[in-house]
């Protein structure tokens, strides 16, 4: 059964445009590995500048995979060099009922 996540990006100063394009990649290399499911992701920016991502594992096995896998690998050393990983409860958005973000296009 698949896995939905939110994982939640905030920019390193000045590496903004980095971070989206290893956005624009993310989804690519996953389907690629076979990692993720084709439910479409969504991309959306908190008041910060955080990037939120949310898409769908294949299973928790997938995510366990991605962690070995060396194209996913790559691809995660350039989110490291773009952004921090931030969790969600950081973002004063969460901390409401409903949290609402500014939707981001592709």
């Amino acid at each position: 059964m698949g896995r939905y996540v939110i994982a939640a990006y905030t920019p390193k100063p000045g590496k903004e445009r980095d971070l989206l394009a290893a956005i624009e990649r993310h989804q690519r290399v996953l389907r690629a590995e076979k990692l993720v499911t084709d439910a479409p992701s969504v991309l959306m920016r908190a008041a910060d500048g955080t990037l939120l991502e949310v898409f769908e594992w294949c299973s928790a096995e997938a995510i366990a995979q991605a962690h070995a896998n060396a194209a996913v690998q790559e691809l995660w050393n350039a989110f490291g060099a773009a952004c921090e990983y931030t969790p969600l409860a950081r973002l004063p958005e969460a901390q409401r009922a409903f949290a609402e973000f500014e939707a981001v296009g592709r």
